[in-house]
C-alpha cells in the first residue's frame, strides 16, 4: 500500500505538475472565501479553564445578584476643583451622554450616590428623604469629606486626594447568555462523567452553536458600545483627563492588539522571509517557491478556521507567525537538497532532481513533522481551552504545510527551467564548519558549558511562579494599563473577588473571645432581665407591621446582630490585607446605621430599621449583598493589581484560613468567586500542565527517535540537546522572574517540537555519510558543510521571526517571541557542538556497513533508476 501510494505521488507530481498547481490553487481559493467570516475572541471563557466548576458558580451568583458587566470612567477636571459647578456640569452631561448608550443599564457617579453625613440625620429621619450633591443646598465640602472617609465611599468613588473620580456605568446583564452557557455546562459535565442520550447529545450540540452565535452578537455589540463610549470621552478631553477601564474595554483592546499582531507580524515576517532567501540562495526563484509556499498554507488555514468558525484567542493570536516559520523550514531543507543534487548532477533532468530531492528529504521530514505535531498535540493536556486550540491549530496547520511543501515546491521545480548556474558544491568553508571544528577540537568546554548550563537552569526552573499581575500583560501607552493604574492607585483596586456566606445549618458559638452585647440589650448587667422578645412564638413572626410587603428580612440569618457581627469581623480583616482595596458588604450598612443611631442596635431595631430604608439606599447598601431567596451574604471587594506582592493564591487561602479559624465559619459555609478566582485556578493549573505538557512531548518523541533510528542510544543523544534547550528557557524564565502564564507555558514544548527537527536533520544526513568511510569525525565535519548549513539556515530564519513579536504592544507576545528564540538559540548550539560530540564520544553507529551503506546504496539507486527512466 506504501509503495502505492509513492507511486501515485511521484507520477502526480512529476506528470502532471500543472494540474497539482491547479489543484492548490483552487483548493487554497475556496478556502480564501471564508476570510470574511474569521473571528476572533477575547472573551473572559478565554482565560479560564474548561473544567472548572468555580466558572458556573461564577455565573450563578453573577445571575444571582443581578452582577452584570460594567465599564469604569476615571474623571479629573483639568481645570481647577472637581467640585466647582464647572467641573460638576461638565460631569452630568458626561454622565447623560452615557446613560443613552445602547447596553447601559445606568451610570453611577458621585452627582447620584445618596449621602448619610452631609449633614448626618438621625435613623430614624432616613425615610423622610436622602440627599445627593446634586439636591439644592447640599453642602460640597461635607459631601467631599463624606466621599473620602464615609465607609460606603472611601476608597470607592473619590481618591484620596479629591480630585479623581468614578463613573461606573452598569451594562444590561446577559440573561439569555448565562441561561445558554450553563445549559452547555452542565450538558459537557454530564458528557464526561456519565454520558449523554442521543436526545440529549443533539441538545448539547443545538445550545452550543446557539451560545456561540449569541456571544457573537453580544462581543459585536459589546465592541461598538466601547468604541461609542469612547466617542463620548473624546468630545469631553479638553476639559477632563479621562481614561476608560473594564472587562469589555480590554476585551475590546484585546481583539485590536491581536488583529495588529497578525497583520504587522504577518507582513513582518514574509518580509524577513524575503530578505532571508535572498541573502541565503541569491537567486528570485529560491525566494519566490518557497514564499508561495508559506502563503498558500497561511491563506488556506486560516480559510478554514474562518469555514469552521475556529476562532483565534489571545494565545493561538501566534498561530499564523509560527506556521509561516515551520512552513518555511520544510521548504528550506527541500530547497537546499535539490541544490545540492543540482551541483554533483547538473546532467540529471528536472524530473530526477525533484524526485531525489523528495526521496532523500520525505523522511526526515515526515518525522520532524510528526515530532512537532507531537509537541502541540500534548498541549491538550492543559485543561485551558485557548491552549488546547492553539495545540490542535498547530497540529492541523504542520500536517497541512508539510503535505502543501511536498506538492508545490517539486511541481514547481519540474514546471520552471532548470538553472545551475550560481549553485556551487563546494562546502568546505560553510560557515557551520567552524561549529564542527570547536566540537571536536575543544570537547572539554562543549561538556562543560552543557554541563553548567543544565544545573544553572535547572536552579532556575526551581524559582519558576505561575503568580503575575494581569496589568504587567500590557505596555505602559495603551489606555489599559493606564486605566488600570488611575482605578488601581486611586479608586479602590481593579480585579474583583466575591465571598459568599451561607447561612450555618446551625446556629455557630460565639468565636472565643467575643462577647455579644446585643443578646438581651446590653452587657451583663442584663443578664437576668428576661428577653420580651425571646419568648417560644415571635408575636412579630406572623405579622410583623414593620416589614416591607414581601421582603421578609427579619428571615434571614445574615440580617441579624450575629450575623451581622460575623460579616464585619470578616470586612474588617479583609480591609487590613495590603493587597485589598475596596471592601463592601451589608457590614458597611450595619456600621452606618450604628452611627446613626449612635449606638448599637439589637435584632428587633435592625428589622425597623431595615423598613424605612428608602430604595436608592436598599439598592446601594443591601441587595447587593445578600439574597433572602438564599439566606445567604455576600461581600464584594477588590484586589490591587498593582501591588508587586499580589500572590492570588496565598490570599485565597489566607482569607479562608481567617474564616474557618478565627470566625469558625464552616468549610461548607464559605465559598470565594469572580474573575480573580477564575484567574488564579488557571494559573495554578499551569505547572502540572508544563509537567504534563512536556512530558507527553519527550515520551512520544522518544517513541519517535526508536521507531525512525531503531536505536535507544541515537534517541537518547537526539533528546539531550533540546531538553537542555527547554530547560535553558524555563531556567532563565526563573531567574529572570518572568511567570508562566497562558502563552509561555507553550514555550518549552515548542522549543522540543522544533528545535529537535535539528537533531533529526542532523542525524540522519550523519548515518548516510557515515556509511562512506565509518570515520565518526570526518562524517561530523561532512554532515555539517551540508545538513548543517540548512539546520543553520532555518533555525537563524526562526530565530529572528520570533523576535519580530518584540514590536508587539501585548506583553505576552512579546516574552513568547524572545523566549522562543532564545529557545531556538540554545537548540541550534545544542544540535551543531553537543549532539556530533555526543556521537563521537558515544560511537553508536556500531554496524555502517550493514546498514548505512545499503541506504546510500539504496539512494544511489534511486538516482541510477530514475536516470534510467
Amino acid at each position: 500500500m506504501l509503495s502505492a501510494f509513492k507511486t501515485f505521488y511521484e507520477k502526480l507530481v512529476t506528470e502532471r505538475p500543472k494540474m497539482v498547481l491547479a489543484l492548490v490553487v483552487l483548493l487554497t481559493l475556496a478556502a480564501a472565501a471564508g476570510l470574511p467570516r474569521f473571528k476572533i475572541d477575547a472573551s473572559a471563557d478565554s482565560l479560564t479553564l474548561e473544567t472548572d466548576d468555580a466558572l458556573d458558580y461564577y455565573r450563578k451568583i453573577a445571575e444571582r445578584y443581578a452582577t452584570g458587566d460594567f465599564l469604569v470612567v476615571t474623571y479629573r477636571y483639568r481645570h481647577g476643583d472637581l467640585f466647582q459647578d464647572e467641573s460638576l456640569a461638565t460631569l452630568r452631561n458626561l454622565r447623560d451622554e452615557l446613560a443613552q448608550v445602547d447596553g447601559v443599564e445606568s451610570v453611577q457617579t458621585i452627582l447620584d450616590v445618596p449621602l448619610l453625613y452631609s449633614p448626618k440625620p438621625a435613623i430614624s429621619e432616613i425615610s423622610d428623604g436622602i440627599r445627593s450633591l446634586s439636591s439644592p443646598g447640599t453642602d460640597k465640602d461635607l459631601a467631599r469629606q463624606e466621599f473620602l472617609s464615609s465607609p460606603i465611599y472611601r476608597d470607592l468613588i473619590l481618591s484620596p486626594d479629591g480630585q479623581t473620580t468614578a463613573l461606573l456605568v452598569n451594562l444590561e446583564l446577559d440573561q439569555r447568555g448565562i441561561e445558554l452557557v450553563r445549559e452547555r455546562d452542565a450538558l459537557r459535565r454530564k458528557r464526561n462523567e456519565e454520558g449523554l442520550s442521543e436526545a440529549e447529545a443533539a441538545r448539547l450540540e443545538e445550545v452550543s452553536a446557539t451560545y456561540l452565535r449569541h456571544r457573537t452578537e453580544q462581543d459585536l455589540e459589546s465592541r461598538a458600545r466601547v468604541e461609542e463610549v469612547r466617542g463620548i470621552l473624546d468630545g469631553y478631553q479638553a476639559d477632563a483627563e479621562l481614561f476608560l477601564g473594564g472587562v469589555s474595554m480590554i476585551t475590546a483592546d484585546m481583539i485590536s492588539f491581536i488583529k495588529s499582531d497578525l497583520v504587522v507580524f504577518g507582513v513582518g515576517i514574509l518580509l524577513f522571509i524575503v530578505v532571508t532567501l535572498l541573502i541565503i540562495f541569491r537567486q528570485v526563484r529560491w525566494v519566490l517557491l518557497p514564499l508561495a509556499t508559506c502563503v498558500l498554507t497561511a491563506v488556506m488555514m486560516l480559510g478554514l478556521l474562518s469555514w469552521l468558525d475556529w476562532r483565534l484567542t489571545v494565545i493561538s493570536a501566534n498561530f499564523v507567525a509560527l506556521l509561516l516559520i515551520i512552513t518555511l523550514a520544510i521548504t528550506i531543507h527541500l530547497s537546499v537538497r535539490y541544490r545540492e543534487l543540482v551541483a554533483q548532477n547538473p546532467d540529471w533532468s528536472r524530473r530526477e532532481l525533484a524526485l531525489a530531492a523528495v526521496r532523500f528529504m520525505a523522511k526526515p521530514c515526515l518525522y520532524t513533522a510528526l515530532t512537532t505535531i507531537v509537541a502541540f498535540a500534548s498541549l491538550v493536556v492543559s485543561g485551558i481551552r485557548p491552549v488546547i486550540d492553539f495545540g490542535w491549530m498547530m497540529v492541523i496547520g504542520v500536517s497541512l504545510a508539510l503535505v502543501l511543501s511536498f506538492l508545490i515546491i517539486p511541481a514547481l521545480l519540474v514546471v520552471l527551467p532548470k538553472r545551475v548556474d550560481g549553485v556551487s558544491e563546494d562546502n568546505s568553508h560553510a560557515f557551520t564548519l567552524l561549529f564542527s571544528r570547536f566540537a571536536e577540537r575543544r570537547r572539554a568546554v562543549v561538556l562543560g558549558v552543557a554541563l553548567v548550563a543544565g544545573l544553572v537552569s535547572v536552579a532556575g526552573v526551581t524559582q519558576l511562579r505561575v503568580e503575575n499581575r494581569f496589568i504587567d500583560y500590557f505596555d505602559e501607552s495603551t489606555e489599559i494599563y493606564q486605566g488600570m493604574l488611575v482605578i488601581d492607585r486611586r479608586l479602590g483596586g481593579t480585579v474583583t473577588l466575591d465571598i459568599i456566606l451561607d447561612k450555618p445549618e446551625q446556629e455557630e458559638p460565639a468565636f472565643e473571645g467575643e462577647e455579644d452585647p446585643f443578646a438581651v440589650g446590653g452587657g451583663d448587667e442584663y443578664a437576668e432581665v428576661e428577653d420580651p422578645f425571646g419568648a417560644e412564638e415571635d408575636p412579630f413572626a406572623s405579622d410583623d407591621p414593620f416589614a416591607a410587603e414581601g421582603q421578609g428580612v427579619q428571615d434571614s440569618y445574615w440580617f441579624t446582630v450575629a450575623g451581622l457581627n460575623k460579616i464585619e469581623k470578616l470586612h474588617d480583616y479583609l480591609e487590613e490585607q495590603p493587597e485589598i482595596g475596596k471592601v463592601q458588604s451589608l457590614a458597611t450598612l450595619y456600621k452606618v446605621a450604628r452611627d446613626l443611631n449612635n449606638g448599637p442596635l439589637n435584632d428587633f431595631e435592625l428589622a425597623v430599621a431595615r423598613t424605612g430604608l428608602p430604595e436608592e439606599i436598599s439598592d446601594v447598601l443591601v441587595e447587593p449583598y445578600l439574597s433572602l431567596e438564599h439566606n445567604q451574604a455576600r461581600i464584594t471587594l477588590r484586589v490591587m493589581e498593582t501591588d508587586p506582592d499580589l500572590r492570588r493564591d496565598e490570599l485565597i487561602q489566607r482569607i479562608y484560613d481567617y474564616a474557618h479559624n478565627d470566625l469558625g465559619i464552616a468549610p461548607e459555609n464559605i465559598r470565594q468567586t469572580g474573575l480573580l478566582v477564575l484567574y488564579n485556578n488557571m494559573l495554578q493549573s499551569l505547572f502540572k500542565s508544563q509537567i504534563l505538557t512536556l512530558g507527553a512531548v519527550f515520551v512520544g518523541i522518544l517513541l519517535m527517535f526508536l521507531v525512525l533510528f531503531r536505536s535507544l542510544w541515537l534517541a537518547v543523544i537526539a533528546l539531550i540537546p533540546n531538553m537542555l534547550a527547554a530547560t535553558v528557557v524555563l531556567g532563565g524564565m526563573g531567574l529572570a522572574g518572568i511567570p508562566l502564564d497562558m502563552m509561555t507555558i507553550t514555550i518549552a514544548a515548542i522549543t522540543v517540537g522544533i528545535g529537535v527537527d535539528h537533531a533529526i536533520h542532523y542525524l540522519y544526513r550523519f548515518r548516510a555519510e557515515f556509511a562512506k568511510d565509518g570515520d565518526y569525525v570526518a562524517t561530523m565535519h561532512r554532515s555539517h558543510a551540508t545538513i548543517g548549513r540548512a539546520m543553520f539556515y532555518t533555525a537563524i530564519t526562526i530565530i529572528a521571526g520570533f523576535s519580530i513579536l518584540a514590536l508587539s504592544k501585548f506583553v505576552p507576545s512579546i516574552y513568547f517571541g524572545l523566549l522562543t528564540a532564545l529557545a531556538m538559540s540554545a537548540a541550534l548550539l545544542g544540535s551543531l557542538t553537543l549532539l556530533p560530540l555526543l556521537l563521537l564520544l558515544i560511537r553508536p553507529l556500531t554496524e555502517p556497513e550493514a546498514r548505512g551503506k545499503r541506504e546510500v546504496a539504496t539512494e544511489r539507486d534511486d538516482g541510477t533508476r530514475i536516470a534510467a527512466e
